[in-house]
């Protein structure tokens, strides 16, 4: 279902725009990665901002809307950004903290600067800001969490410092882990390696993947491994050989790249035989080595999540209490347009009845007069809505105004009906 529901990084603007064009739907955003599917929205109605939207993606993906109904999960308000800040922040990934759920946020951020509203932008700002600040101070993202990014690191540690840039990467095997320890490689910074493989075919759709990083990616076939594997500093291996393809005699018979050679074997069975490990020259660390690293990383993960919700709460409330301010905005215009409405209607019907005997020069002192008045009538109100620094009030105190002038003037309902009127003429 997932994948019938997914939209394409390019097709985020063009989603955006027909959601935004439904009746009830004021903004909106896209968050469609390979496992999420998640759609903010900015809603006139939630009831039936929810139904359009579910519909929407019904038509999109020919899936029927129980089907949608059924799997769903919707957040409402306060949840709703929460659930967004620690997506970002990567507490809510399949790996605690990656990195790789930020990256996706900010590209949603750069697609709503297009002028897609205010909330939801801002909204997505705001996550970028807790998603960095709940990395850096807490170094949630730092220690690997899985056995592919646990070899890579581990590799890195023990090579000697300085040599991480320059030491040659044999990779052997392409296959689905050989094909992550790459993928990470590539992250620390290794811009060149020997990829080993049974066939060229693999290796040429991670070549073509990885392009437009620049990192460059040699092919060897098996028959070359130990050629190749003389010339490399460290060597991964992830196939699924039934027997080890380094033995001792193998690697006993390579020369020395000056410091001993890391074998890292992530292969079950495994690729080196344990007596490798007896060689002077030789370094070997297999999946039980790995096994304790990812463990302890993992543990040290979840504490440090802990500490990342304290940020998220204090980034959530940040954002609602700047979302809350802009809804005096239109609060303050509507009040002004409808005292003036009042205003020019009483002083057209007083016109109507006395204005004919006065000149040009009363008439407009009789305008003058009746905006003064409202002007000083609405001075105190104004003055209570203000969220701006010429008022030192708390911003409870200035919402709680807000919804009094709201509920005294009535005022809700006619900027609904307006929001409403402005989207049927949009169509």
């Amino acid at each position: 279902m997932r994948e019938k529901l997914a939209i394409p990084v390019a097709e985020w603007p063009h989603a955006i725009s027909e959601l935004c064009a439904l009746n009830h739907i004021e903004e909106a955003a896209v968050l469609s990665t390979c496992n999420r599917m998640e759609i903010y929205l900015l809603a006139l109605s939630q009831h039936r901002g929810v139904r359009e939207v579910t519909q929407w993606m019904s038509k999109r993906s020919g899936i029927p809307v129980s089907d949608i109904c059924h799997h769903w999960f919707l957040l409402y308000n306060n949840d709703a950004t929460q659930h967004l800040f620690e997506v970002s922040a990567g507490l809510d990934s399949l790996v605690l903290g990656e990195g790789q759920i930020l990256s996706q946020v900010k590209q949603v951020r750069e697609k709503l600067r297009s002028g897609f509203g205010m909330v939801i932008p801002g909204l997505f700002e705001k996550a970028i800001t807790a998603g960095k600040r709940a990395r850096a101070e807490t170094g949630l993202a730092s220690g690997a969490v899985s056995v592919s990014s646990a070899a890579v690191e581990l590799a890195l540690t023990k090579l000697p410092s300085g040599s991480a840039s320059s030491a040659v990467m044999l990779v052997v095997g392409a296959g689905k882990m050989g094909k992550l320890v790459i993928k990470h490689l590539v992250a620390k910074g290794c811009t060149r390696m020997v990829v080993v493989n049974r066939s060229q075919e693999r290796v040429a759709a991670i070549q073509e993947e990885m392009m437009p990083s620049g990192v460059e990616i040699i092919y060897k076939p098996f028959d070359e491994m130990l050629a190749c594997a003389a010339e490399a500093n460290v060597i991964f291996t992830s196939t699924a050989s039934e027997t080890p393809l380094f033995l001792k005699e193998h690697v006993e018979a390579l020369p020395l790249p000056g410091a001993a050679r890391l074998f890292v074997d992530i292969s079950v069975p495994r690729n080196v035989g344990s007596c490798v490990a007896e060689l002077d020259g030789a370094r070997v660390y297999n999946v039980d080595d790995l096994r304790e690293v990812v463990a302890a990383n993992k543990e040290d993960r979840a504490r440090k999540a802990m500490e990342a919700q304290d940020i998220i709460t204090e980034e959530t409330r940040k954002f609602e209490a700047w979302r809350d301010s802009l809804q005096t905005v239109p609060t303050i215009k509507k009040l002004r347009r409808k005292t003036e409405r009042i205003r020019a209607a009483s002083v057209e019907k007083f016109m109507s009845r006395y204005g004919k005997d006065m000149d040009k020069k009363t008439k407009e002192a009789v305008e003058d007069l009746t905006r003064g008045m409202v002007n000083k009538i609405l001075h105190g109100p104004m003055k209570h809505l203000r969220c701006d620094d010429t008022e030192n009030r708390p911003l409870p105190e200035t919402l709680e105004n807000m919804d009094a002038l709201n509920r005294m003037f009535e005022l809700e309902l006619e900027l609904l009906e307006e929001k409403i009127r402005a989207k049927m003429e949009q169509k």
